[in-house]
């Protein structure tokens, strides 16, 4: 019998996630996947960048203590704040989270390029870098979107206020002659489609979950060589908000039943 070694660890705010944590198990499916929703301090949105800092090192801590040897942070605000830190005091592949505008600059049209995400991300330095990277190829316009985070954490993925305040973060953007969106949340494709109901099939929607996935896969057959997968992975899920609420949310954003636990107490 093969002895799998190893596990990937995923974690986000909360449940969005799982929109990274489905591209994984697609890509690998051999792999065992470690998820953890940290709904007990969803949002991060408008937390500081220590607070984030702090919730991602005890995160990635339980992660490791698992049997994790390769993490993914599921999220692009935890990705801004905690990234160089978690490098720093963890040696083992971690994979990050980056709005997508590399391959926004190839679909868009128009030459505008909208992005939704969090306050927090888009505060970030990191994503000034970025902004900078790009800024003399297209225009790029972003929107703050708070409140969609939490829909999603409701499993609110089609409700009048969905709706709305899908309607009052994409307009501005459409006004500028942005033809090309940037899911810039790991929460927002499970809107994805109720965003195109509102703006319309002409607008494209960027996700990089499938480019975290096949990043992933590159960096453990690099650096993990000697690692040994199961024939067929399984998945475990843990939150460090309310169990049942999780895994009543959970099960609706992937499609089958799902048990999730409880983080032990010191990692609350």
């Amino acid at each position: 019998m093969v002895i799998p070694s190893g596990a990937i660890g995923v974690f986000d705010s909360g449940v969005g996630g799982l929109s990274v944590l489905r591209h994984i198990r697609h890509a690998l499916p051999a792999e065992h996947l470690i998820y953890i929703a940290d709904s007990g301090h969803v949002p991060y949105g408008d937390k500081s960048a220590s607070y984030i800092e702090q919730r991602s090192l005890t995160l990635t801590r339980f992660l490791t203590q698992q049997g994790a040897d390769a993490i993914v942070i599921a999220c692009n605000t935890a990705t801004a704040a905690a990234a160089t830190t978690l490098r720093r005091h963890f040696k083992l592949p971690i994979v990050a989270m980056e709005p997508a505008i590399k391959p926004a600059v190839a679909a868009t049209r128009s030459g505008v390029v909208g992005v939704l995400a969090t306050v927090g991300t888009l505060e970030s330095s990191r994503f000034a870098a970025l902004l900078e990277r790009y800024a003399g190829e297209i225009k790029i316009v972003t929107q703050g979107c708070p409140g969609l985070v939490e829909l999603v954490e409701q499993g609110n993925l089609t409700g009048v206020e969905a709706r709305e305040l899908i309607s009052l973060y994409t307009s501005p953007l459409l006004e500028q002659g942005a033809d090309t969106l940037i899911l810039g949340c790991t929460h927002y494709p499970f809107l994805a489609p109720l965003i195109t109901e509102v703006v319309g099939p002409d607008i494209s929607l960027i996700d990089t979950g499938g480019a975290v996935a096949k990043h992933l896969h590159q960096r453990i057959k690099t650096e993990l060589p000697g690692r040994v997968s199961a024939q067929t992975g399984n998945t475990q899920f843990w939150t460090s908000g309310d169990a049942l609420q999780a895994s009543r949310i959970m099960s609706i954003l992937w499609n089958e039943k799902i048990e999730a636990q409880q983080l032990p107490h010191q990692f609350l």
